[in-house]
């Protein structure tokens, strides 16, 4: 009834979109839209263990994803919070123009 779709698409598919991913962080001026391309680089990783391990017949891949889906909802918590104080303190969310970290 339903094909099962293979794992080499499923492996290009996370490529593409762990690039798009990727591009967005190094181009992108803002702290919040940088942080939304991270997480969509995580979710790539995630297709692509669960692919590789639909392919291998294995459970390890979603095993890594459970990990990786903990670790995701970590940062997002920590890292929306360190915005909204950067914010407070800044005025602003554009990362050429936080310079917390100078002495």
């Amino acid at each position: 009834m339903f094909q099962e779709i293979p794992s080499g698409l499923c492996l290009v598919l996370s490529g593409i979109i762990f690039s798009i991913g990727a591009i967005g962080a190094i181009t992108r001026r803002n702290v919040i839209v940088i942080f939304m391309c991270i997480e969509l680089m995580l979710n790539a990783v995630n297709l692509a263990f669960i692919a590789s391990g639909n392919a291998f017949s294995s459970m390890d891949g979603a095993v890594f994803v459970f990990f990786i889906m903990t670790v995701a909802a970590v940062e997002a918590a920590v890292g929306l919070a360190i915005f909204v104080m950067v914010f407070r303190l800044q005025g602003t969310v554009n990362a050429d123009e936080v310079n917390l970290l100078k002495g």
